[in-house]
């Protein structure tokens, strides 16, 4: 209340004077009250908004509810209820700019009551000639609510919100009706026309419209999860509604006062759909076909970027960068003022001398590196460039929204979303996402296609993509069915995407098109699309990594994510001929300095800098996997950098301080540095020895797919299955290359295991522990025999000693294999070992090591088993046939098979039982005593 004067009393006494007329008047005076408002307070209105400044804000607003309690009886008797209803919006409109009104809820309530039987009369009369300036008054009126939300917001209660909710939709409502009142029969009929030249007649209206759905989404954010349902339900109807006739029509009308309107409705539409409090499979088809409308909005006038593409017409090559170098701006920093200043000055020069110019309208989107909306780092986009880039954002965040609530109901419309041809050719009448992603002006919008698409690759299971195959579109028919458009969109997804990869140079762009590559790595059937699409795949991300990011500060997370997509690239199963092809040409004598796996192995010894070098042991262990005789030719530089890393990283203890030190740790970066060199070391060792293991990379659910029916399934018992490619070429191995890997695994004991065995660190040394799970039995017999001791106690010392339950349990996995060989199976000392190494693990606490111990243990009876079956004459050691030797194999697996964890039961029940079986024929055959294990099993 500003301080009084000669002046401001006279106002006060006039404001005084006038609402005491009113209160007296109203009860006694034969007037009517229509003439008694006027004679009172709209013939002083300038007089008394003036007055409001020098009042206390709780006197002005009870003043204004009592004048709306004299007002609203009058309404049903006034002949033209809307000029009063306009008289009275417009008295509080213009108090409402002087003074903060304070309303409780009750009379919040009055006030929105009133406003709506306001709005709805005026909007009701609209189509009368003349109507259209009392428009204003519902702006006053929805400015008048505005002003008391931003005044009062954090102390509105949940009620006050959904009443203002209900207030809201229905003004909504009551406009759409009002701009449309026929649209029924204009979607019928098709005016289109007809509603596009009235729109600039309903300008106010959808100004209306777009000042309720930003204050619904003030109140949808306040309410947060009190939100309720039936509210819900039908702000999800009035936006449906409205979607419905954008969609029917198929036509966006650019201009300042409709691009604010489209970008008020869809940021309620995603504050709605963000948090669904029912399904909407049923609206999502309808929402989808009117937001990607929204795709090439503001380019109807304007060419799209064609610049970021190049030569449109000759489709570029995913495998080598030189042709496109990235563009980069070496010009000096300019704040954004003097860059608006400068642009204004150029554009006032070329509309003077070039009128037809038009180099202007296309914007290179690889020049912004600020997220301001008008700082492009020397471009400056003009504010309706500005708005209509936001629309499309909000779509697209739309879309997003939708594929995270129902990605079930999302994925079948994926062809109306993504391209299945001609994905580098800028289509401004047949937009999809990968249209804003390439050619979009807007950096934003571009980010947003990414971070949409990236979900979209997320949520949809990747069993539902493996239906995808590849045909060229040219040999479809007038019918394409649902697989080929699937394997058509994948194909169009990898070539825009590694396309986009080779030339942006943002940062965070960047960041995103990775992830998207990822996941569409990890998501389609290679070997149902183009046999040339996996190995361009890895040529592109081998050119990328050795290309670097030298222009970005965060050039280690970029180099980390293309290293990452290399890894899932060379990790698909099935492992690709085609590639295996491409990695032999590579390391011919010629390009053997430009192979991929240089490039991993150069990375690899990054030690300043852990996360690429982690990167690259994992691309370098996948490698190994996938194409085992790659490896050959690389042991030597792989071996060296091992060895670096254990000699200048590896901290050691002897085996009597063994439980001392356990617990120690040489900083978790260094322990995941040096588990994955020794991870890379175990797979190759496997690769060069010919093992077929335990160690997959990938998941078995994937393997059992129906679309792996190429593969064959083979179980040994001294692995978990393994997949191998039928070929009719398949040869037995030739007697020199039974020994294969026996110099690696000589070195490896020699100079790796012994360091890594002792490390501090437990996750190194479980890694170097499985290390003896992939020795085979060719290679295990061709050592010498002390080595062989050397491995034997390693296991066993590890099974007994170590106390950190992921070592225990690595040696249990390799007791477990190495039972299995005949040498081992014949000696009884050994045996007992393993049998007491294993018995106390079967104990453990951990399902995890209970597991492996029960594993190795049935092992161990099968291997007894088979070892009486091949020699049935040979006389049984002392030891095996001990009495208590038996009854702790038997005592053992019967408490497997009792185990109570309800997660692990099933599969510890069935190692126990198969380890319960071969100890039952050992019993018969050797014994001829069949009632000695079943005494015992009872």
């Amino acid at each position: 209340m500003a301080a009084p004067s000669s002046s401001s009393a006279s106002l006060v006494r006039s404001w005084r004077t006038a609402f005491l007329t009113l209160r007296d008047e109203s009860i006694s005076s034969s007037t009517s009250i229509s003439q008694l408002l006027y004679d009172t307070i709209f013939s002083h209105s300038d007089c008394l908004i003036a007055a409001a400044l020098y009042l206390p804000p709780p006197e002005v607003s009870s003043d204004l509810l009592f004048l709306l309690e004299v007002a609203t009886p009058a309404s049903d008797s006034v002949q033209d209820v809307a000029l009063l209803f306009s008289d009275i919006i417009h008295l509080i409109h213009g108090i409402s700019y002087q003074v903060v009104l304070e309303f409780s809820s009750s009379s919040w309530n009055l006030l929105l009551q009133y406003f709506g039987d306001a709005i709805q009369c005026i909007l009701g009369k609209l189509h009368i000639p003349g109507n259209y300036a009392q428009i204003r008054t519902v702006s006053e009126s929805l400015e008048i609510v505005s002003y008391v939300v931003c005044s009062q917001q954090r102390k509105f209660l949940p009620a006050e919100d959904i009443q203002l909710s209900k207030f809201l939709l229905s003004v909504i409502a009551g406009s759409q009706s009002a701009i449309f009142p026929s649209s029924s029969s204009i979607i019928r009929h098709g005016y289109t026309a007809e509603i596009v030249k009235n729109v600039t007649k309903c300008n106010s209206l959808w100004d209306v419209q777009a000042v309720a759905f930003d204050l619904l989404s003030q109140a949808i954010t306040s309410l947060g999860s009190y939100f309720p349902v039936d509210v819900w339900k039908s702000t999800i109807q009035v936006i449906r509604k409205l979607m419905d006739f954008l969609a029917s029509n198929s036509l966006l009308v650019e201009d300042k006062v409709m691009s604010r309107y489209y970008l008020s409705l869809l940021r309620c539409l995603h504050l709605v759909i963000a948090e669904p409090k029912c399904s909407l499979s049923d609206h999502v088809s309808a929402f989808l076909a009117a937001l990607r409308m929204f795709f090439a909005y503001g380019f109807s006038s304007r060419t799209l970027l064609v610049c970021s593409v190049g030569n449109q017409g000759k489709e570029p090559s995913l495998t080598s960068t030189k042709e496109d170098p990235k563009r980069t701006n070496h010009s000096a920093y300019r704040p954004p003022h003097l860059r608006r200043r400068e642009n204004l000055n150029k554009k006032l020069g070329n509309v003077q001398n070039s009128p037809s110019s038009t180099a202007g309208e296309s914007l290179n989107c690889d020049l912004i590196s600020s997220d301001s909306d008008h700082d492009s780092d020397g471009q400056v986009r003009d504010t309706d460039i500005i708005q209509n880039g936001k629309v499309r954002v909000a779509a697209i965040i739309c879309i997003q929204d939708l594929c995270q609530v129902d990605p079930k109901a999302f994925t079948s419309q994926w062809t109306l979303l993504l391209p299945t041809r001609d994905v580098l050719l800028p289509r401004k009448f047949d937009a999809t996402l990968m249209t804003c992603l390439l050619f979009d002006p807007s950096l934003k919008a571009q980010i947003a296609s990414a971070a949409a698409l990236v979900v979209m690759l997320d949520r949809t299971t990747t069993i539902s993509l493996q239906i995808a195959e590849y045909k060229d579109p040219t040999k479809c028919g007038s019918f394409t069915p649902l697989s080929i458009s699937l394997g058509q969109i994948l194909m169009q997804l990898h070539t825009g995407v590694l396309y986009l990869i080779q030339r942006s140079t943002h940062g965070r762009l960047l960041t995103t098109l990775f992830k998207i590559l990822l996941h569409l790595i990890s998501s389609t059937p290679y070997p149902r699309m183009p046999e040339e699409l996996l190995p361009n795949i890895v040529k592109a991300l081998q050119a990328t990594i050795e290309e670097g990011f030298s222009f970005k500060s965060d050039q280690t997370d970029l180099l980390a994510a293309a290293i990452s997509c290399l890894n899932a690239a060379v990790s698909v199963s099935q492992s690709s001929p085609h590639v295996n092809e491409m990695l032999s040409e590579q390391i011919s004598t010629a390009q053997k300095g430009n192979s991929v796996l240089i490039t991993l192995l150069q990375y690899s010894e990054q030690l300043t800098n852990p996360t690429i070098c982690i990167e690259a042991l994992q691309a370098l262990k996948a490698v190994s996997h996938n194409y085992p005789h790659i490896m050959f030719a690389f042991w030597e530089q792989l071996s060296s950098v091992v060895s670096n890393f254990l000699h200048e990283a590896a901290p050691e203890v002897s085996t009597g301080q063994w439980r001392v030190h356990s617990r120690n740790s040489v900083g978790i970066i260094g322990e995941k540095v040096i588990t994955a060199a020794v991870k890379v070391l175990d797979e190759c060792l496997r690769a060069i020895s010919g093992f077929k293991g335990t160690e997959d990379l990938l998941d078995d659910n994937l393997l059992d797919s129906p679309f792996t029916s190429d593969c064959i399934r083979m179980k040994k018992v001294s692995s978990a299955p393994s997949y191998e490619f039928k070929s009719s070429n398949e040869t037995v191995d030739s007697p020199e290359e039974e020994c294969a890997g026996m110099k690696q695994w000589c070195e490896v004991i020699e100079k790796h295991l012994p360091r890594s065995l002792l490390h501090t660190s437990a996750m190194v040394r479980a890694a170097s522990i499985t290390c003896f799970a992939g020795i085979t039995s060719p290679v295990f017999s061709s050592l010498s025999k002390e080595k062989e001791d050397y491995i034997l106690s390693s296991v066993v010392n590890a099974a007994v000693y170590d106390e950190v339950p992921s070592v225990r349990s690595a040696a249990c996995r390799a007791i477990g294999v190495i039972s299995c060989f005949p040498q081992v199976s014949q000696s009884a000392e050994i045996l007992d070992k393993f049998i007491h190494a294993v018995e106390i693990n079967t104990r453990d606490s951990l399902v995890s090591v209970r597991g492996t111990a029960s594993w190795a243990l049935a092992n161990i009876c099968e291997s007894i088993r088979r070892f009486f079956d091949d020699f049935p004459s040979r006389q049984p050691t002392d030891s095996i046939e001990r009495s208590h030797t038996l009854t702790l194999l038997i005592k053992c697996s019967l408490r497997l098979a009792n185990d109570g964890d309800k997660h692990h039961k099933l599969y510890l029940t069935q190692v126990s039982q198969g380890s319960s079986t071969s100890l039952e024929t050992i019993c018969m055959k050797r014994f001829q005593k069949p009632n000695f294990y079943k005494r015992r099993h009872a």
